[in-house]
């Protein structure tokens, strides 16, 4: 099943728009997985089970596997998904951004060794910095377009023919990259204005969307701005807001994450 396709049929089966990111950072996990030496593992597989039902797309992070050289653990983690839950996504997140034979070989170790349905890429070096990860026709390709970041605006905003450059990046993608049918654009919950100038030029385009949660993105500006007219075409992003909710009374951490996860879901279907 293509990425698209699996995406559609997620968001119908959980009902959700949710998308949880895995960002295993050593230092926030509970103590008994910092030291384990299949800890990460152990903590995220645990965070998926408790919230599979619950989502539309799982993202892991690859500088957070890599920066601890637990690339391995992240390997068994994309397989532990793909087994258990193939009719959920996974997105690896990367923004990679290289061109001809690099990027190929960033494709393939997004699409092969990973396993994964669709892969973040940066558009900053052109079409053929994207156009090796089309060669595998069933998988999503997700450019940056208006990131969440402060910064992004140092180079999204620059005028180019009267319009901003993540405008221009939307329509490039919508109308040119696009032709697998399986391209998505990054727009940041922190600009809910751009989220809807976006969704105005990619039509029913899929949107990943970071920054609700611990970056303070606005749930019900977000899925107002973004939503289609089926009322989906977004994965809402969150990440540290569910790793890392502090359990109440009687939770353990993966509890805690589901409760989290449930009610930043049902915050988001409220506004569909």
């Amino acid at each position: 099943m293509s990425f698209i396709n699996k995406l559609h049929a997620a968001w119908a089966a959980n009902d959700s728009l949710l998308c949880v990111g895995l960002d295993p950072d050593i230092e926030r996990l509970p103590e008994q997985f910092r030291t384990a030496p299949d800890g990460i593992y152990q903590f995220c597989t645990a965070i998926v089970d408790a919230t599979a039902d619950l989502a539309c797309a799982f993202k892991p992070q690859i500088a957070y596997f890599a920066a601890l050289g637990a690339e391995g653990q992240l390997e068994r983690i994309c397989a532990y998904i793909k087994d258990k839950y193939p009719h959920i996504p996974l997105i690896l997140d990367s923004k990679r951004g290289d061109i001809g034979a690099t990027a190929k070989q960033y494709a393939r170790e997004a699409y092969d060794r990973y396993g994964a349905d669709a892969v973040t890429v940066s558009p900053y070096m052109g079409s053929d910095s994207v156009e090796p990860y089309m060669e595998w026709t069933d998988r999503g390709v997700i450019v940056l377009c208006r990131t969440s970041n402060p910064g992004g605006s140092d180079l999204q905003f620059l005028e180019v023919d009267g319009k901003p450059l993540y405008q221009h990046v939307a329509k490039l993608v919508a109308d040119k990259w696009n032709h697998n049918g399986q391209c998505a654009l990054v727009v940041g919950a922190t600009f809910p204005e751009e989220i809807a100038q976006v969704r105005a030029l990619v039509g029913d385009m899929p949107l990943l969307i970071p920054g609700i949660g611990a970056q303070g993105g606005d749930i019900e500006a977000t899925v107002r701005a973004g939503r289609t007219a089926a009322g989906t075409g977004m994965m809402i992003n969150s990440s540290r807001a569910i790793l890392y909710a502090k359990p109440a009374d009687g939770e353990d951490f993966a509890q805690a994450a589901r409760r989290v996860a449930d009610e930043t879901r049902k915050a988001i279907n409220a506004y569909r």
